[in-house]
């Protein structure tokens, strides 16, 4: 990748694989504390599968616990570890009193999984294909689910993230990781369409840079980075995998897996990072 100097000379930048630099440490401490955002079913309900998996308390935010049947069952599993929050990230009293119920349980967070998106609702709305389908409403719902609900949350349990981050170390920080989509890259875009998805995304990768640079300059040991994970077969890519060549169309099991070990290698030099499921650095 080549970056213009002030003085008209090129400067060499090599990107590498976060992977491939980092080793993949994964937290055995009892003490570790997750927290995913969006856990009702698809991706955050195996993140939370994923991560019972693993030593530690889990804590899994949804809208609607009562019909989190599939969650419900897992709590039923995990009583002692598995913490379910009611959350609604359209709500923002709501999500402050979550952090409430959490810090009453929980002295802090290493992990903030963000997950929850929104593509579609079928009957009511589509990714726009053309600019004359761009509407207020459809904008104001993506962005509110995929953009301000996110970065809200993150400002919510910041104070948690931070209590992890007192005893951490710049090889193994907290870690925010809020999950992003290789369409919001701007230099990657060479398709157009998904208006209202598209911008919700880079939004969402900008506030997450912008959090991650706050963070660091006050020396705080909690890293920030968006993740791609990849086309998934879930609810939210179901419309959409017809063109997907069945290599790349990850299951769910699969594409957590990935991420996970993605995230398991992320450093304090990794901060502000938008990389894919495999660990390699994204375009803007």
């Amino acid at each position: 990748m080549m970056f213009q100097c002030h003085k008209g000379k090129a400067l060499q930048i090599t990107t590498r694989a976060l992977s491939s630099i980092n080793p993949a440490v994964v937290d055995t401490s009892a003490d570790k504390v997750s927290l995913v955002q969006g856990a009702s079913r698809g991706l955050g309900l195996e993140f939370v599968r994923q991560l019972l998996a693993r030593p530690g308390s889990v804590i899994a935010t949804c809208r609607n616990p009562s019909a989190a049947t599939d969650l419900q069952l897992l709590k039923d599993h995990h009583q002692h570890r598995l913490h379910v929050v009611q959350l609604d990230t359209g709500n923002e009293a709501s999500i402050h009193a979550a952090a409430e119920q959490v810090s009453e349980v929980h002295s802090h967070i290493n992990l903030l999984l963000n997950v929850s998106g929104v593509l579609h609702i079928p009957g009511v709305m589509s990714p726009e294909t053309a600019l004359n389908r761009v509407t207020m409403e459809n904008l104001e719902r993506v962005f509110r689910v995929n953009t301000f609900g996110p970065i809200l949350v993150c400002k919510a349990f910041a104070p948690l993230l931070i209590n992890a981050g007192k005893t951490a170390t710049d090889e193994h920080p907290a870690v925010i990781a809020n999950l992003s989509a290789r369409v919001g890259s701007i230099g990657d875009n060479r398709l157009g369409g998904w208006y209202s998805y598209r911008a919700s995304k880079t939004a969402l990768n900008q506030l997450t840079k912008t959090m991650s640079l706050e963070l660091a300059r006050k020396n705080q040991k909690v890293a920030a980075i968006v993740l791609h994970p990849g086309t998934v077969a879930t609810d939210l890519s179901a419309p959409f995998q017809r063109n997907v060549a069945p290599e790349k169309l990850f299951t769910k099991e699969r594409a957590i897996k990935q991420l996970l070990e993605v995230v398991d290698r992320v450093q304090m030099k990794d901060t502000g990072s938008y990389v894919a499921w495999d660990g390699t650095p994204i375009v803007w």
